[in-house]
């Protein structure tokens, strides 16, 4: 899988198989697929734009090509494929992903395989600091019953009583166990500083043997406990620390294509550009040139990830996932 090529454009495609029951926070941009989900105004106060929970099967496929929002998914049965650093991976019950702000995601169903699965989107405006860190893991295991638990208690408490205090309980709940796995606080003090000291000083020319020798770490040991923590091999997180700060410096600077390769640790423009494309699914002036054509003719997507409006094809089957003693919402007309 990992040799197909980048999606170029937004897709959604739901296919008739696809149940999903969820929470949208209050005053959000109008979408018409989150406008079954019952409101939460606890969710705002802590950046959730929506969560919910899944079930899928092919031929269910999105991509987001400028993914504004910050989007985590916890596998809770079956299997899908998830496009991270530029490979599709698979994600199996058990495991968990982080997929950031400003860069290409996309996730589908595996044709044969039932797809469940639980998720939370956050806001990322420009100048909020992002919910994962230098040393947050891209795809690990992860426990996601908890998660799971506290979604569908919120989803009881929202469709139900409603009752204020416990909304926002349910709420905090479900961000703490975000976090649990966005910010790890069992990983070894070293490994998280090291990756601290690498996203400010992005320009030195970083090597495995360097990596090692500033965590103090061997070779081996530093490769093994960046791929048990956080999903990559040392350089691969180097590589996605350069991409996710040139993606924002594109985003938000003036600065020059070749000004931020050094900045970010590239000597040559056309090599960066090169990885650039690869990583984040377009070249750097490609990127910021569709940036600036999506603000400049209002389509802000820092709300909700998906296109206004139904998308074409779009199922009439499509069901709201029930849950055990509480009636079913009606149906949405999208997934994310």
């Amino acid at each position: 899988m990992g040799a197909q090529p980048l999606p170029r454009s937004d897709v959604t495609i739901l296919g008739p198989h696809t149940q999903l029951a969820g929470v949208r926070a209050a005053a959000v941009e109008p979408r018409p697929w989150i406008e079954p989900f019952p409101v939460c105004p606890a969710l705002n106060t802590l950046g959730i734009i929506h969560t919910g929970i899944q079930q899928t099967a092919a031929p269910m496929k999105i991509v987001r090509t400028r993914q504004t929002t910050t989007y985590f998914l916890a596998c809770t049965g079956g299997k899908g494929r998830v496009l991270i650093d530029g490979r599709w991976r698979v994600c199996r019950a058990g495991w968990a992903c982080l997929l950031p702000a400003h860069t290409l995601n996309a996730f589908e169903a595996i044709p044969g395989v039932r797809w469940e699965f639980c998720w939370v989107c956050y806001q990322q405006p420009r100048d909020q600091r992002p919910l994962g860190n230098a040393a947050s893991p891209v795809m690990a295991p992860y426990d996601s019953q908890p998660l799971l638990a506290a979604i569908q208690g919120l989803l009881y408490e929202c469709s139900g009583p409603a009752q204020p205090s416990l909304m926002m309980q349910w709420s905090h709940l479900i961000h703490a166990y975000v976090l649990r796995f966005a910010r790890p606080c069992h990983q070894p003090d070293q490994l998280r500083m090291l990756w601290e000291r690498v996203e400010s000083r992005l320009e030195e020319p970083w090597t495995l043997e360097k990596l090692a020798a500033e965590a103090g770490y061997s070779r081996e040991h530093l490769r093994r406990l960046c791929r048990r923590q956080l999903g990559r091999s040392p350089m691969h997180q180097v590589t996605y620390l350069r991409m996710r700060r040139a993606a924002e410096l594109l985003a938000t600077t003036e600065l020059t294509v070749a000004a931020i390769a050094h900045r970010v640790g590239y000597q040559n423009p056309f090599v960066f550009s090169n990885a650039f494309a690869r990583w984040i699914g377009w070249r750097p002036s490609e990127y910021r040139r569709q940036r600036t054509v999506n603000t400049a003719g209002g389509n802000h997507r820092a709300a909700a990830a998906p296109p206004s409006g139904p998308p074409a094809g779009l199922p009439n089957d499509l069901r709201p996932l029930e849950l055990p003693g509480r009636p079913a919402a009606p149906s949405p007309v999208s997934v994310r």
